[in-house]
């Protein structure tokens, strides 16, 4: 196995990405706007200067999982927007003719990261799935631990998380098991209930 960061280019492996985001998010709001909606989501992940996409690779090149990361999850939604407008407004529009109720949650949904800054610095850990044939193999710790190396804690106060709180405990558990801290629970617009963890590194 092997960690990397992905390049915009490499359509297959973003496509690749997609899939395992939603063979782990099934039932789950992003997963319903569909794998157009979620490669575009992915890609722009590769192409913002603040953000990374990683994927652990099998030895024969198949993804086995992947994080996404952004220390500008503000800056970096407004980029999805603006380079990608009509292709996100195509995606969207599929799913509000499926379910149009999900125009609401979407627009919530690039609102968030606005409404979420902060004083300090920090980084967010916004997306991490491995794939069901390669689960219990460690590969979701391997790819933190890449993280972990790549953040500079000199300049990045703690590495943030959101999960949800009920009927969850295996992801609790694998997030403390990692050296995350829960620092805050609280609901979203929908009723839905979340944790946020925190980790804090050594500062060099």
């Amino acid at each position: 196995m092997n960690i990397s960061v992905v390049d915009r280019s490499d359509k297959a492996i973003i496509s690749s990405v997609a899939e395992v985001h939603v063979e782990t998010f099934e039932g789950f709001f992003l997963t319903f706007m569909g794998k157009g909606f979620l490669g575009l989501m992915y890609k722009s992940y590769c192409e913002h200067p603040s953000s990374e996409l990683m994927v652990a690779r099998a030895d024969d090149g198949s993804v086995l999982g992947f994080l996404a990361w952004s220390s500008d999850m503000s800056g970096l939604y407004k980029f999805m927007i603006k380079k990608h407008l009509i292709s996100f407004a195509w995606y969207s529009l599929g799913a509000f003719l499926r379910k149009p109720a999900v125009f609401m949650r979407l627009v919530r949904a690039f609102l968030k990261p606005s409404e979420a800054k902060r004083a300090e610095k920090y980084v967010e850990l916004s997306s991490i799935g491995v794939s069901k044939a390669a689960k219990g193999k460690g590969i979701g710790t391997a790819m933190i631990g890449e993280l972990k190396e790549r953040v500079d804690f000199s300049a990045y106060e703690y590495i943030n998380l959101e999960t949800d709180a009920v009927n969850n405990d295996a992801a609790k558990g694998f997030y403390v098991k990692n050296g995350f801290v829960p620092t805050r629970e609280f609901e979203t617009h929908e009723g839905r209930k979340m944790l946020e963890y925190r980790f804090y590194g050594e500062k060099k």
